[in-house]
Parts: C-alpha cells; sequence; structure tokens
C-alpha cells in the first residue's frame, strides 16, 4: 500500500485557542507515529487567525523530540522570508538533534498578507521580483561550501559542520516548481487541497522530467490532499460542515478560526453558497474510509504518487485522530506498524 503521511497546519477553531491549537498538534503526532505514517509536515504561515504556527522549525523540535519513527518536517519554509543561511543552520541543528528524521520543505509563497510579508522582510535585503530560484541557490552553497575565492561568504560556515543539511524538497501548487524539482533533482510535494493547476500534469511532468542528482537518484513525488473519514458517511459529511463554511469564508478574504459543526450546519445559505461549496468539495474527499479510498483512487491511479499526504482539518481534536487512524487502517498502515 502507499505511504501515509500528515501535513499539519496547527488550525485553531473557535472553540480552540493557538496555544492550545499547538497542544494538539504535538498529541497528534504522537499518535500518528504510533500508527506507521512516514511523515509528519509542519506549515508556515503568518497573520493568520485559522493556523497558530508561524515557526515550522520550532514545532519540528517539539515533535521530534516526543516521537520515535516519524520524520519531522517543514510543509513548508517560505524561503523568501528568511535569510539562507539562518535556514540552512537551523535545520542542519534539527538533523544533528535527530538525524535521519528530518526534512526540509520549501515554498515560494509568503505564506500571508503583503502587508505582513513586508515586515517579515524588511530589515533583510530588499531584492525585487521572485527571488527564490537566487535563495535556493545560495541555500545549496551553504551545504555544499562552494562560495568561490574572494566571494564575502567564502570562509562563512554554516554550523553544525559536521552535519549535512536534511533533504530537501520542493512544495508546488502550478507547475513550476514541479519543473524547477525535476530540474535540480529534488524531492516533489504538491498542495491539490488548495491549488488551480492540475495536479496529473504536475506530478507526471516531475518524473517525467526529472534528472538524478546528488539529491536524489530517482523522483519522489508526494500528493497533499484534504480528506475527512468517520466511521459513516453520515459523520463525515457533518464534520466537513465545518470546511465547507471555512472555505466559503476564506474565498471572500475571512481568515477565520474554523467554526464549529453546529454553526456551520445553522448558517443560512444563499444557492450561490451552496454551488461555492460544491466546487470547493473537488479539493476535499469524504466519507468512511472506504469511500475516501475509493475517491482517491482515481486520482492517484493517474498522478501515481509515491506518497499520499493527508490534511485533515476538522472541528473536534478526537474526532481528527479519528480520522487519522480510520486512514491508517484503510491503507494497511496499522498492520504494517503491528
Amino acid at each position: 500500500m502507499i505511504p501515509l503521511s500528515v501535513l499539519d497546519l496547527s488550525v485553531v477553531t473557535s472553540g480552540t485557542k493557538p496555544a492550545a491549537a499547538l497542544r494538539n498538534s504535538i498529541d497528534l503526532a504522537r499518535h500518528v507515529d504510533r500508527l506507521g505514517y512516514v511523515r509528519y509536515w509542519l506549515a508556515e504561515h503568518h497573520n493568520l487567525a485559522s493556523v497558530a504556527s508561524p515557526a515550522p522549525d520550532v514545532m519540528i523540535g517539539q515533535i521530534a523530540a516526543v516521537t520515535k519513527h516519524i520524520r519531522v518536517g517543514s510543509g513548508g519554509v517560505m524561503l523568501p522570508n528568511h535569510a539562507p543561511l539562518v535556514v540552512a543552520e537551523r535545520f542542519k541543528m534539527l538533523e544533528a538533534l535527530f538525524p535521519g528524521r528530518i526534512d526540509l520543505g520549501l515554498g515560494r509563497a509568503p505564506g500571508t498578507d503583503g502587508a505582513t510579508a513586508y515586515a517579515l522582510r524588511s530589515r533583510l535585503d530588499r531584492r525585487e521580483g521572485d527571488d527564490f530560484l537566487e535563495r535556493l541557490h545560495e541555500l545549496i552553497l551553504w551545504e555544499t561550501r562552494e562560495f568561490p575565492a574572494g566571494h564575502p561568504y567564502h570562509n562563512v560556515v554554516a554550523m553544525p559542520d559536521d552535519t549535512k543539511l536534511p533533504p530537501i524538497w520542493l512544495l508546488g501548487s502550478s507547475d513550476y516548481s514541479s519543473e524547477l524539482a525535476a530540474q535540480v533533482g529534488m524531492g516533489f510535494a504538491f498542495a491539490h487541497h488548495f491549488a488551480s493547476h492540475d495536479a496529473i500534469d504536475a506530478m507526471v511532468h516531475y518524473r517525467n522530467r526529472f534528472q538524478p542528482s546528488a539529491w536524489n537518484a530517482s523522483p519522489h513525488a508526494i500528493l497533499a490532499v484534504a480528506a475527512i473519514a468517520a466511521d459513516t458517511d453520515e459523520e463525515a459529511e457533518r464534520l466537513a460542515s465545518s470546511f465547507d463554511l471555512n472555505r466559503l469564508r476564506r474565498d471572500r478574504g475571512q481568515y477565520l478560526p474554523l467554526p464549529s459543526v453546529e454553526e456551520a450546519l445553522a448558517y443560512p445559505y444563499t444557492d450561490s453558497e451552496r454551488v461555492s461549496i460544491a466546487r470547493n468539495r473537488s479539493r476535499l474527499f469524504v466519507g468512511n474510509p472506504e469511500t475516501v479510498q475509493k475517491k482517491l483512487q482515481p486520482l492517484m491511479d493517474a498522478s501515481k504518487p509515491d506518497e499520499l499526504m493527508v490534511i485533515t482539518a476538522v472541528y473536534d481534536h478526537e474526532a481528527r485522530k479519528r480520522s487519522y487512524s480510520l486512514l491508517a487502517e484503510a491503507f494497511g498502515l496499522a498492520k504494517q506498524a503491528a
């Protein structure tokens, strides 16, 4: 069966404050570690009332310290927000502390609005335009130490210098990152849960264009999907009502905490809002475990991911844990872990 992983946003709900959401992430990581999930990735978002974690590297250390087997990484670090040397040092430290269990996922977007992005970068160098490729190149040079003689960074060493950077993954929701990941020979993760670009096209493009490198001898593609599983289709649909209302609000620029099921079911939806919800459901897989697996199968067959990464955003934390348990059983993880 295909390996399963977790993408966690440390979701804030209308009944769960941000500090509690962070503690829930640690609890969920322990849970899926026991179930046999292979990765647990944390996202970077800023100035969003619905997301508690702006610093995945901090959460990675906390989660790696309380789990035993699962790889822990960033999904991802938004590289334009950070000096590449800082990213190199922090992830080399994490790799030194938890060898063989850390992943460095990199994204191009700021993970926030324009004003917050400016505040994040206002004391850094102000390079104009999309400088992701330049920053990625610099990050690699901190690892290879191939700054030419005479370069101001030639004698600067990213510490700890006896530890390599963990595996680098490029994250994307378009064809740009799939093309870049293929060219540089790195792992690739596609965000189906919010992408407008076709996941099948991006995944196939990456695999067909992949160039072996010092990072990877062969392509490795992760498909990130949003899914909600429960014991019955009816219960899963009930849980998904929170997602439906939350997504409707996000489309209007309202990044509020995730509403309760009761609030979502009581909301007076208009006909046009129901059409929007139905359209957004193309990015969400809902039902009992067999239903979710059946809905996912055509996408998996066509995109051929090496790994499936699941994000589950529901109001109740125990229901979220139950969803991951059911998916683990449906995809055979529970038996492997046992």
